[in-house]
C-alpha cells in the first residue's frame, strides 16, 4: 500500500508546476493547461485525504472539481477561439480588448 504522503508530494509537485506555468508563460493555451494541472493537484490531495480519513467527502468534492474544470476548459477554449479570430494571436501580452 502506498503511503498518503507520496500522494501529497505528487500533488504539491503538480501544483508547483502549474503555478510556475501560469506565472511564466505568455501563451493563453499553456496558461489554461497550467490551471488544469493546479486543479488536478487539488483533486489528488482531496482523494488522498479522503482515503486517509476513511470518508467519501473528498472524493465527492473532487468529482465537482472535475466537472468545474471541464466546463472551464470548454468556455476557455471558446474564448480563445473568439480572441484568435479577432486578434490573430494567443499571446496574453498582445490581447488588449478592454483597453480604450
Amino acid at each position: 500500500m502506498i503511503p498518503t504522503h507520496y500522494y501529497l508530494f505528487l500533488g504539491a509537485a503538480l501544483f508547483t508546476i502549474g503555478v510556475v506555468g501560469v506565472l511564466t508563460r505568455r501563451n493563453i493555451i499553456v496558461i489554461l493547461m497550467s490551471i488544469e494541472l493546479i486543479l488536478n493537484a487539488v483533486n489528488i490531495n482531496l482523494v488522498a485525504f479522503s482515503r486517509y480519513f476513511q470518508a467519501v467527502d473528498g472524493q465527492v468534492f473532487a468529482i465537482f472539481v472535475i466537472t468545474d474544470a471541464a466546463a472551464e476548459a470548454a468556455v476557455g477554449l471558446g474564448l480563445i477561439i473568439a480572441l484568435f479570430r479577432n486578434k490573430e494571436t494567443v499571446n496574453a501580452d498582445e490581447i488588449d480588448l478592454l483597453k480604450w
